[in-house]
């Protein structure tokens, strides 16, 4: 018998909560995004992320624990082999990332990549490091200008980034180059886990801008997930922000871009209003690619309290019937050396008005929990080959 009408999962990107058992082996000691974040500020309001029990799971520096949380809370463990946004998002919908993605954050990409990459695109190419986005734009954006190559950049995450001017460059050209490079980058040796465009704006350096029309290509997931099954049984699958990129679209209904993570709890809560039966997966990115990245710690904390007032907004708009989850997909501590994520435990919240309990689960060993969840809840079979055991039942 179905529990819920509509379940509602928010992914704040990189929102971590302190060391997994086998951090130290990807390089990550001492860290916890929400922890450090905290510590930061001279105040942090995160009244609603409070009262669902935010801070019975980890210590944060102006937020006190609470006697009894609204929500059922826990953390959980990422059973992939990897730290990044796509093995995060693929496992909490029951795919096991046993190998990870390949990265070229030492070497950048091998010359044989960049001949066929220049050659097919006929444009050159300018970077070829790993880097933040800002950084090698401001570095080569004004050169671009004068020479029309591309700026390729990657990161300690699997992509291959092309950052184009949008009126020098083009919009379309950057999306045409991005296409040759994916399909360039599907040979096992290249295969990385997404190519990104990134488009700027901007006159000069210290200016220039990146702009909300990125677009992410990614290998489609390797089997069948938690939203194939919900689409195949004609449920609504709506995806905000960047989940229809991450997924290459598999799976869902309804794609929504957002332009910002304020936007896109924003339709969020427009989706909470509207009538639909089934599952809304939304990414909130920029915890991650603002501030996370960039190891900055003061505008991570605004941007957690920016989503904060907003998830008051949709607490009061849920429905009856509505479960919403809240978690995040791996770690990005500000306050760590380096620029890369950090492998993490990650919260969970979950949240519905008709729920008669609340407080603390058994610590989870796997986000794919998630997804056998949302399976369960809607009658219906884990496709072949995916992980996890769902907690429904827990959820009372």
């Amino acid at each position: 018998m179905q529990k819920f009408h509509r379940i509602f999962v928010i992914v704040l990107d990189s929102l971590g909560i302190g060391e997994m058992p086998d951090s130290a082996t990807f390089g990550d000691v001492g860290v916890n995004t929400l922890q450090h974040v905290s510590e930061s500020v001279d105040t942090f309001e995160i009244p609603n992320l409070q009262k669902l029990g935010i801070s019975n799971l980890v210590p944060l520096k102006h937020v006190a624990p609470v006697e009894q949380p609204l929500a059922y809370y826990t953390k959980l463990n990422e059973r992939s082999c990897g730290k990044d946004t796509m093995t995060g998002h693929w496992e909490m919908m029951g795919l096991h990332i046993q190998s990870p993605f390949k990265t070229f954050t030492e070497t950048g990409f091998p010359p044989e990549l960049i001949h066929e990459l220049e050659t097919r695109t006929g444009r050159k190419v300018l970077g070829n490091r790993s880097d933040s986005g800002v950084g090698i734009i401001n570095e080569f954006g004004e050169k671009q200008f004068e020479t029309g190559d591309m700026i390729i950049y990657t990161s300690a995450d699997s992509v291959l980034q092309i950052c184009g001017h949008e009126e020098a460059f083009g919009l379309s050209e950057l999306y045409r180059c991005c296409e040759i490079a994916r399909e360039i980058t599907m040979k096992d040796e290249w295969k990385v886990g997404r190519v990104i465009a990134r488009p700027f704006v901007g006159t000069k350096a210290g200016e220039f801008e990146r702009t909300s029309n990125r677009h992410d290509y990614a290998l489609k997931p390797f089997g069948p997930t938690a939203l194939t099954a919900l689409k195949d049984a004609g449920l609504d699958v709506i995806a905000i922000g960047k989940i229809g990129d991450i997924f290459d679209g598999e799976g869902i209904t309804k794609p929504l871009r957002s332009k910002t993570s304020v936007h896109g709890m924003e339709q969020t809560i427009q989706m909470a209003q509207e009538d639909f039966h089934g599952f809304c997966f939304v990414n909130l990115v920029d915890f991650d690619a603002l501030w996370g990245h960039r190891r900055q710690p003061v505008g991570y904390a605004r941007e957690v309290e920016k989503f904060d007032e907003k998830l008051g907004i949709l607490l009061e708009t849920l429905r009856e019937d509505d479960l919403l989850i809240v978690t995040a997909d791996h770690g990005n501590d500000p306050t760590y050396k380096g620029s890369d994520h950090t492998r993490e435990k990650v919260p969970f919240l979950a949240y519905s008005k008709k729920m008669e309990g609340n407080g603390p689960l058994p610590e989870m060993e796997t986000f794919s929990i998630i997804g056998a969840t949302i399976v369960e809840n809607f009658g219906l079979k884990k496709p072949e080959g995916t992980i996890g055991e769902s907690i429904l039942g827990l959820i009372k």
